[in-house]
């Protein structure tokens, strides 16, 4: 059966609208920067790329109900030292257009291999996510080691420990069409952030808003949900691995997640960032990214 033109809108109104907002958000990308199509076999992804092309690549995947514009805060710290490939999720909000539903972490890890290749990234790749893209990044990992130097996980979803079922609570209540629902979400799960200050508040409003037009816009598709790593394939990982995650973590405790790592995987570098939560690449920018980028620099075993 052919996907209308306007998929994966409700609408070609949904479509016009939706694009409108994301491309005026688009302007206040802080650093220069171009854009890239690319087809897959799943269907064409976006991505939003800056930095020189003499640096090393690096390729940020956003969390869930997110797109590339989740990294901006930190993009100019990161296209200062790398080619910087920023990933609208092809089965998430953006401008990536999925033609085939991603079933499981298999989907998602050719998806991202073939579009690797695609942008000639080599073997050689420095990949991190948060959330969700923690995630992908983890399984990723597993399926393709051979084409990354390191990785790093942001307070990956699932991986390390099973999610909460008081943050699967909050998860049901937030896909309800009501801003209220989504915004008690938000401001549990980043509340480190939003008690900050309130500028900060008002950066967390305009994302609620972000995720309310985004609903409007989009056709409900269900997700794959992630999973933990059991502990074979945690040891299975290899490759030089950065975990990091606020010690007010909502997904799982932050204290047990660090000590199955240490227990299972100690070849993995796990730390626990304190005061934040699931927003610590916001709440604590400063701190995260000089720690990102102290561990991309470092030299990985097979450079030594």
């Amino acid at each position: 059966m052919n996907k209308p033109r306007y998929h994966p809108f409700r609408s070609n109104e949904a479509q016009k609208q939706y694009l409108s907002y994301y491309d005026n958000r688009a302007e206040n990308w802080p650093v220069a920067s171009g854009t890239r199509i690319i087809d897959t076999f799943y269907g064409q992804t976006f991505i939003r790329i800056s930095g020189s092309t003499d640096n090393p690549a690096f390729v940020l995947l956003p969390g869930a109900a997110s797109t590339s514009f989740m990294w901006e805060s930190s993009i100019k710290t990161f296209s200062e030292n790398y080619r910087v490939y920023a990933i609208d999720n092809i089965y998430d909000f953006g401008r990536s257009i999925y033609t085939r539903p991603m079933k499981n972490s298999k989907d998602f890890s050719g998806w991202l291999n073939e579009l690797f290749a695609a942008l000639e990234l080599g073997s050689n790749i420095n990949l991190m996510g948060l959330s969700y893209g923690g995630w992908l990044a983890a399984q990723y990992a597993l399926h393709f080691p051979e084409r990354l130097r390191k990785i790093i996980l942001l307070a990956p979803a699932a991986t390390i420990l099973p999610i909460q079922w008081k943050f699967m609570r909050r998860v049901i209540l937030f896909f309800l069409p009501h801003r209220f629902f989504i915004k008690s979400m938000m401001y549990w799960l980043l509340k480190d952030f939003v008690q900050k200050s309130k500028a900060c508040q008002m950066i967390v409003d305009e994302y609620i808003d972000e995720v309310m037009i985004s609903r409007r816009s989009f056709k409900p598709k269900a997700p794959v949900r992630p999973t933990v790593l059991n502990d074979g394939e945690l040891k299975q990982i290899k490759i030089p691995t950065l975990f990091l995650v606020g010690e007010n973590e909502k997904l799982y405790s932050a204290q047990k997640s660090v000590r199955r790592i240490n227990t299972i995987a100690p070849q993995i570098e796990a730390d626990v960032i304190p005061n934040a939560g699931h927003d610590l690449l916001f709440v604590q920018q400063d701190l995260v990214t000089n720690k990102i980028i102290e561990f991309l620099k470092r030299p990985s075993p097979v450079e030594n």
